[in-house]
């Protein structure tokens, strides 16, 4: 067994969908055993360590150890985590999103030769809560957390082709909202001495209907935004005029724009913000081409030509980018494979994930 899979496997047996501590604990201990790295864990439970020049530029590798909840296939009689290896594949929660890559950033934040002239800072982070909407990262950055660049390790595998490992330059944001009518209640076989809350409603869905989905272009990477309604609420019974109807609506947004949703408010119709992930768009394309070249080394001969791609959905890197890192998303996890009931990774895709992180570090 590998040094990378066993530390992977380790760190997947470990529960953290409820509390991330124990596997917090694990991270922190390897690391002050394994490198020669400063090593800090902050009060919020994120694990943080730097090693090489402590002068010039600072190049992270981030991940983060939280996971969803299991599946019951995926746990053991005494609630504990099963980890299964079969067809060159780990199975089991979190091997996808994203513990398999931290354990490779462990190893790559390790073994990395930084005695360069031109070696970067090299920061391992692995964050609480990115689950809960990057509490963890929010929580770092407050503290003064701002790495110059850093390579994010979810997923990134299989965009350009089935099995290659891209990079990522950008990725969607998610901006959740609600819009919620008002009217006057009656007795519905008197509508008009009432006003009708689903009625107002409906018209702001048509609004959300009529909206344009925004649209920009990263290192020719075109990343599109959507917005859709998802779910209606409204109405106390089936004789009454409704008083109220709520509307919840999913956006996924992309880097400096916003669909105008706003439009939707009116008379009787207001509309709140829930929840507004950050999209990420790398600022720098030598950086994203230096990560760029670490993958295609890796993978020469042994997979497709990685490209550089965008991702549709949010991650820490997000946060990060927001606050000035320059940042791309490289890693193991395939589309469809986070947060499954039969989640896995390929090993060899870990793999190759440690040497391109070691290889970026390396190449800086």
């Amino acid at each position: 067994m590998t040094e990378l899979l066993e530390l992977t496997r380790e760190l997947v047996s470990i529960p953290s969908h409820e509390d991330e501590t124990e596997a917090g604990d694990y991270i922190e201990n390897w690391l002050r055993e394994e490198t020669d790295g400063d090593v800090t864990r902050d009060e919020t439970g994120n694990v943080i360590a730097r090693r090489g020049p402590d002068e010039g530029e600072s190049l992270a590798l981030v991940g983060h150890h939280d996971v969803v909840p299991p599946a019951d296939s995926q746990t053991d009689a005494d609630g504990g985590y099963v980890v299964e290896e079969r067809d060159g594949r780990l199975y089991g929660r979190g091997t996808a999103d994203m513990k398999g890559a931290v354990a490779a950033a462990m190893l790559a934040f390790r073994d990395a030769d930084l005695s360069g002239e031109t070696a970067p800072e090299l920061v391992f982070a692995s964050f609480v809560g990115e689950e809960q909407g990057g509490v963890g990262a929010r929580a770092a950055i407050e503290r003064g957390f701002a790495p110059d660049y850093a390579v994010v390790g979810e997923g990134s595998t299989g965009y350009s082709a089935p099995g290659v490992t891209d990079v990522a330059v950008a990725h969607k944001g998610r901006r959740g909202s609600t819009v919620t009518a008002r009217g006057t209640a009656a007795h519905a076989s008197n509508p008009e001495s009432g006003e009708n809350a689903v009625y107002r409603a409906c018209d702001a869905v048509d609004v959300i209907r009529d909206l344009d989905f925004p649209a920009v272009e990263v290192f020719g990477e075109e990343v599109r935004g959507s917005v859709a309604v998802t779910e209606i609420e409204g109405g106390s019974a089936w004789n009454v005029i409704p008083e109220t109807c709520e509307v919840t609506v999913d956006e996924r947004t992309v880097p400096g724009e916003r669909a105008p949703l706003e439009r939707v408010e009116s008379e009787g119709v207001e509309w709140t913000v829930d929840q507004d992930l950050p999209a990420m768009r790398c600022d720098d394309e030598a950086f994203a081409q230096t990560v760029l070249a670490a993958a295609s080394e890796e993978q020469e001969g042994r997979a497709g030509n990685p490209e550089l791609v965008s991702k549709p959905h949010a991650t820490d890197a997000g946060w990060l980018a927001e606050t000035g890192t320059t940042c791309v998303v490289c890693g193991a996890a395939e589309p469809g494979e986070a947060h499954t009931d039969a989640e896995s990774a390929s090993i060899a895709v870990l793999e190759r994930c440690e040497g391109i992180y070691r290889g970026v570090a390396e190449r800086f």
